[in-house]
């Protein structure tokens, strides 16, 4: 039971895909041919190496340093809602949200402000940032991988949902930060960021002969995206600079997610072997709306990851189920699993002290209503914006 409430999703593709080839008894070779090797390969590449500047602290040292030019609250707000969104398009947006809430956590409980506003938009900025590169999610480099997208034709894509995402993300910043006067119902907060307060976060930069080849393979990991380097040698070198480097970093890795992937590869192609249930989700597909809103539904109940993997194999319209399986990473809270990362980073975080908005409501309780209120709306906004781009 702990290994399901741990892992529901590796644990529902494992028992789909036994289900499956329980039901289909495909062959051996089948079940190997399901299995997208290439993105497993770059998919673990990048997830180590990203685990690699994380041990030598270099978004924590760049955020401090940021951090630093904060005189107000806005620019507070900006920097980190910036940093989550851009920095999710190169380490993921799971990562980004590791590193950036608990920093986010600390700073608005030393300014004695209420942090539930600011880690929803971080939530909001890591699944929207992270759309727009093929290495930003898992599914984007699955999709980027399996429809073979040209970096122009992919970027051309995602720019419908960067452009629009980064301006609503801004007026969402204006708005929570704007001068909110007692006598219109709003709870004063200072406009301005008292003394030293920020600069207190000190981080050192962990620099040695490491990072050159941590770098070095972070840009072969990218050229193996965009197939101007074989995956094969990308992964090989990955592997042997890891293990002179730091074998220890071979313990970090979510192979939990590499399970889900080889689950759902198996059971959709094994799916796919059958008429009838490959004839209904074609059907669920046959045009470009119903894509992107079967895609965008799909998202809500098994999260966006599971999507792609499963919609993928039923039709050829690559174009609107990547960008489907991006918006709909908004909405509920398990369509995108990052966003489960920060529920439970602000859940955990009891020493938050979060002013009386909600009438006695506990603080799990408080940050649903508030992300999900964030996101039906942008969802909403968002979904019919790209789709008419």
């Amino acid at each position: 039971m702990s290994f399901i409430k741990r892992e529901p999703v590796l644990f529902a593709a494992l028992v789909l895909a036994l289900g499956a080839v329980c039901l289909v008894r495909p062959g051996v070779e089948l079940c190997l041919q399901a299995i997208d090797f290439r993105t497993l390969a770059i998919l673990f590449s990048l997830m180590i190496v990203i685990k690699a500047f994380q041990s030598q602290n270099f978004l924590d040292f760049v955020a401090a340093r940021l951090l630093r030019l904060c005189k107000t609250r806005r620019a507070l707000y900006f920097l980190l809602t910036y940093l989550v969104f851009f920095s999710s398009m190169f380490v993921t947006n799971d990562v980004a949200l590791l590193t950036f809430v608990p920093i986010s956590l600390l700073i608005f409980k030393r300014i004695e402000l209420p942090a539930l506003h600011i880690v929803v938009l971080e939530t909001l900025a890591a699944n929207l940032g992270s759309c727009i590169t093929p290495m930003g999610n898992p599914q984007n480099l699955y999709l980027f991988s399996y429809y073979g997208f040209g970096a122009l034709e992919f970027f051309a894509l995602t720019a419908k949902i960067a452009v629009p995402a980064f301006l609503l993300l801004t007026a969402i910043v204006l708005f929570l930060t704007r001068r909110r006067l007692a006598g219109h119902g709003g709870y004063s907060q200072p406009q301005t960021l008292a003394g030293n307060v920020l600069q207190s976060q000190v981080v050192r930069l962990k620099l040695d002969f490491r990072t050159i080849f941590y770098v070095a393979d972070f840009i072969l990991c990218l050229l193996a995206v965009f197939h101007a380097v074989n995956y094969l040698l990308m992964f090989a070198v990955t592997v042997l600079v890891m293990a002179v480097c730091n074998w220890r970093l071979f313990k970090k890795v979510d192979y939990s997610l590499l399970l889900t992937f080889v689950g759902f590869f198996i059971f959709t192609k094994t799916l796919s072997t059958v008429s009838a249930f490959s004839d209904f989700i074609k059907s669920v597909l046959s045009s470009p709306l119903k894509t992107y809103l079967t895609g965008i539904a799909a998202s809500q109940v098994i999260s966006n990851v599971p999507a792609a993997l499963l919609l993928s194999g039923f039709t050829d319209n690559g174009a609107m189920l990547l960008l489907a399986v991006n918006v709909g990473g908004l909405g509920t809270l398990i369509a995108s699993m990052a966003s489960v990362i920060s529920f439970k980073l602000y859940s955990a975080d009891s020493a938050v002290v979060e002013p009386v908005e909600t009438t006695g409501a506990t603080a799990g309780h408080s940050y649903f209503a508030v992300f999900t209120a964030y996101n039906l709306v942008l969802l909403a906004v968002l979904g019919v914006v790209v789709y008419v781009l």
